[in-house]
């Protein structure tokens, strides 16, 4: 569990209630969970995944690849049947999301975890003087799929400069 308020007084008040009924211990100040590591200092909270990433680029064998820093042409489509047929290795990718994983599949990871490589500190920064007002971006995609022509919709949505969704 992460408690956090920024009133000390009220974090230990909740954390001997919950120890008169749970076994528990504190750990300190967060630093790494759920694979986000977190740093922080005056001016708010900073979330990265280098250590996770570092990890996934390791297990791929793809450390010594060159980075890139554009991560994929975005009117490049990838379709099921489109390619030859590509053997993955399993140290890469699971088949949870591409049954029959072709050739531009592959070459499309690959340039992710490149640019993955290329981005493995950047993160998220949370500020602590951020103001309270809520701003929202969407896009939507309609029948966009070629192969199905089902629809994508994205947002993200910012309280004052922080990405929150």
């Amino acid at each position: 569990m992460i408690i956090i308020r920024d009133d000390l007084a009220g974090i230990s008040s909740l954390q001997q209630f919950l120890c008169r009924r749970f076994e528990m211990k504190d750990l300190g100040l967060l630093n790494y969970f759920l694979g986000l590591e977190i740093s922080q200092d005056s001016s708010g909270y900073f979330l990265t995944q280098a250590k996770y990433t570092s990890d996934l680029l390791a297990r791929a064998g793809l450390t010594d690849y060159k980075t890139t820093t554009a991560l994929v042409d975005h009117q490049i489509r990838l379709t099921p049947l489109e390619g030859s047929y590509c053997l993955m290795p399993q140290n890469i990718v699971s088949y949870q999301f591409v049954a029959v994983p072709r050739s531009p599949h592959y070459d499309a990871l690959i340039r992710i975890l490149r640019y993955l490589k290329d981005t493995l500190f950047h993160g998220l920064h949370y500020s602590a003087q951020s103001s309270l007002q809520l701003h929202s971006f969407s896009d939507a995609d309609w029948a966009g799929d070629s192969t199905d022509r089902c629809s994508t919709t994205r947002f993200c949505f910012f309280l004052g400069n922080s990405l929150i969704a």
